[in-house]
């Protein structure tokens, strides 16, 4: 391993520092001059742009249209619906003041104090109360319905702990609102979209998720309903890793948003919004990779294939070019990405590491005497495995092998998942095991006193109520001993 990989901390031995020593020692992302905001550097963002383009396409084709709406909102909109205004008064950025000047001491610029802004904007923390003031002059009947937009901005939300991905003062998101004419539609497509979020965390991510409803204490501030999918971290605990909200009427309420519906009445339009944030890459980082760098999904994988030759001499480099370059043409017809690296400027050995540690699926090695064999030497970054392949028909073998470990990284964490999810009924032996991190299925007594008093007590949340599997039928509550409809699922979260 190259000497860059030695300080990479042991996961075992420190799993939070691990992680961040891979963000940024594999060229993800760094902190910023500004506190709590980070800089996504190019080969982190090539990932975000492989998950945006993917999810952008699987909104567009469940009908939805992008738009944009302004990064500032005035104060007055978040007074409109309190239960919001609640939940992310603590969290918002108050843009005070419009311009600056010199310091009279001269040192600098001040504050002009006559710029003082009539009403106060905030930094937007999520749109709903910016993008509903706007769907009042967009609606008026039932033929503007249902209005799909989705948006990708960036986000401010003033967190004093921050790690890199995870949670950020500013991050990068979509965010989509939609509006309904009926409760029926509105709750169809609250379920599209987590499904939708599923789909994706699933086949491209190799992620596998739990799908289910918040409790009433986690649920997004001013909906009648969350929707989640949570994520287990090789350590054991949950991320959560995409939301689905039914606000029901209560945003269209606020600022006075209805139609006239076919029988020419008015009615309150039904709202909903979703989204996933640039967590998804810590999500990514965090189920997959190891103490080598980063174990990439072929699907979401800047460069898929890396092409390194091993020469002696400008002649050799030549003969083997002569074999690549075709080959590259050959995986790009094929929409493999991929990447020859015949940079002079850095030993083979030094290549071989760098691109373990970035996480690329599949190298090939390729030097004069394997021309002469006819071979080429192939290494999976899931396994670390290297073995020979045949030169002739090398493309279609890669494309092959690509899904394989597609496939094989999903069952590694989906068994990492299972092995690490607990039926458990009672509340000390909840108490004991939750220390080593997992998925605990218990039952709960609905009520958010005994959630909380887990929360004091553990650290540990109620994830969600599962939407599909893991129910045994009632039960009685593990804390109280109260009746039980179902099982829930508690972790600690990130």
């Amino acid at each position: 391993m190259a000497k860059e990989l030695k300080d990479l901390t042991k996961s075992e031995e420190n799993y939070s520092q691990w992680y961040n020593d891979l963000v940024v020692k594999a060229g993800l992302a760094e902190n910023s001059a500004v506190r709590g905001c980070m800089v996504i550097k190019p080969y982190g963002y090539a990932i975000w742009e492989k998950m945006q383009a993917i999810l952008d396409r699987m909104f567009k084709q469940t009908g939805h249209e992008n738009a944009y709406f302004p990064l500032f909102i005035p104060k007055s909109f978040f007074s409109k619906e309190a239960h919001h205004v609640e939940g992310f008064a603590k969290e918002c950025a108050v843009v005070t003041h419009y311009r600056l000047m010199n310091d009279p001491d001269g040192k600098g610029v001040v504050v002009d104090p006559a710029a003082r802004l009539e009403e106060e904007l905030i930094v937007r923390p999520t749109s709903e109360t910016i993008i509903w003031g706007t769907y009042k002059n967009w609606i008026h009947s039932w033929r503007d319905l249902p209005l799909l937009i989705n948006q990708w901005a960036n986000v401010m939300r003033w967190e004093m702990r921050t790690r890199m991905f995870l949670r950020t003062s500013e991050f990068l998101w979509q965010e989509g609102h939609c509006a309904h004419a009926t409760a029926e539609e509105n709750e169809a497509r609250t379920v599209k979209m987590i499904n939708t979020y599923a789909e994706f965390a699933e086949k491209y991510m190799a992620m596998p998720v739990i799908k289910g409803v918040k409790s009433a204490n986690e649920r997004f501030a001013g909906a009648l309903n969350t929707y989640t999918i949570e994520a287990m971290m090789q350590d054991g605990k949950a991320l959560q890793s995409g939301t689905s909200h039914n606000l029901g009427q209560n945003f269209a309420k606020a600022f006075d948003v209805t139609f006239a519906n076919k029988e020419n009445k008015p009615e309150y339009v039904w709202a909903n919004s979703w989204g996933v944030s640039t967590r998804l890459m810590g999500a990514l980082i965090m189920t997959h990779s190891d103490d080598n760098g980063l174990v990439l999904p072929p699907h979401l994988a800047p460069i898929q294939v890396v092409i390194i030759p091993i020469y002696k001499n400008a002649e050799q480099l030549a003969a083997i070019s002569n074999v690549v370059d075709p080959l590259v043409e050959k995986f790009t017809k094929m929409g493999i990405s991929v990447k020859y690296d015949d940079a002079d400027n850095k030993r083979a050995g030094f290549k071989f590491a760098d691109y373990e540690l970035k996480g690329v699926p599949v190298r090939l090695v390729l030097g004069a005497r394997d021309i002469e064999k006819g071979v080429v030497e192939v290494m999976r970054r899931d396994t670390l495995e290297k073995h020979e392949a045949p030169l002739e028909g090398i493309e279609n073998y890669v494309r092959d092998l690509l899904e394989q470990i597609q496939d094989n990284i999903y069952q590694k964490a989906l068994k990492m998942r299972e092995s690490k999810t607990y039926y458990c009924d009672s509340y000390d032996e909840f108490k004991e095991k939750i220390e080593g991190g997992g998925f605990f299925l218990c039952h709960w007594d609905g009520t958010p006193e005994t959630e909380e008093r887990i929360k004091a007590e553990t650290k540990a949340t109620i994830r969600c109520i599962p939407l599909e599997g893991y129910d045994d039928g009632p039960g009685f509550c593990m804390v109280t001993g109260k009746p039980s409809p179902r099982r829930v699922v508690i972790a600690r979260n990130y």
